[in-house]
C-alpha cells in the first residue's frame, strides 16, 4: 500500500482511509477496469461510417493498445477471495456486454446466427482475452481477428 500511495502521490492514510487493504483496492481496480472495457465496448459498433467487423476491430485493437483489458485478466488471477468474486462479477458483466454486441452485429450483417448468440459472444471473449494476454503485435492480431470472424460469420444464415 506504501508502494501504490507513493505512485499515486497521496498518503499512505489516505490510501487506507477510501481502502481497508491490497484486496479492497486491488477489487475496486478489477471493478473499474471492467466497467470501463464493457463500456467502451457497448460503443463498439456505433462507428457508422465503418463495417460492423471492422468497427468491432478497432475496439479491439483499441483495447490491445490500452492494455487494461490484459491488466484485468491478470489481476483476475490472483487467488485472492475479494478479487476473484470481483473479477467473476466483472466477467459476468462483459459477457452479458459481448451477447449484446455479437447479437447486434448479426443484425447489422442482416445474418441469423445458426449458433446460440450466447455461445458466440463467449467465444469472441475468449479470443480477444487471448490475444490481450499473449501480447500479440497488431498486425498479428488483424490476421487472427479476420480469420475468426471470418470463421463465425459462416454461422450465420
Amino acid at each position: 500500500m506504501a508502494a501504490i500511495a507513493e505512485s499515486a502521490g497521496v498518503s499512505k492514510a489516505l490510501l487506507h482511509y477510501h481502502f481497508a487493504d491490497r484486496q479492497t483496492l486491488l477489487s475496486h481496480v478489477v471493478l473499474r477496469l471492467g466497467e470501463r472495457t464493457t463500456h467502451r465496448e457497448r460503443r463498439a459498433l456505433d462507428r457508422e461510417r465503418l463495417a460492423p467487423i471492422d468497427a468491432l476491430w478497432h475496439w479491439c485493437s483499441d483495447e490491445l493498445e490500452r492494455g487494461e483489458l490484459r491488466a484485468l485478466i491478470q489481476l483476475g488471477l490472483l487467488d485472492e477471495p475479494v478479487l476473484s468474486s470481483a473479477a467473476a462479477n466483472v466477467q459476468s458483466q462483459r459477457l452479458a456486454s459481448a451477447h449484446r454486441t455479437i447479437g447486434e452485429l448479426f443484425v447489422r450483417l442482416s445474418l441469423s446466427p445458426r449458433l446460440a448468440t450466447a455461445l458466440i459472444a463467449a467465444t469472441h471473449l475468449t479470443f480477444i482475452d487471448g490475444l490481450a494476454v499473449n501480447r500479440v503485435d497488431l498486425e498479428e492480431a488483424r490476421r487472427r481477428f479476420d480469420v475468426f470472424w471470418l470463421a463465425n460469420l459462416t454461422l450465420g444464415d
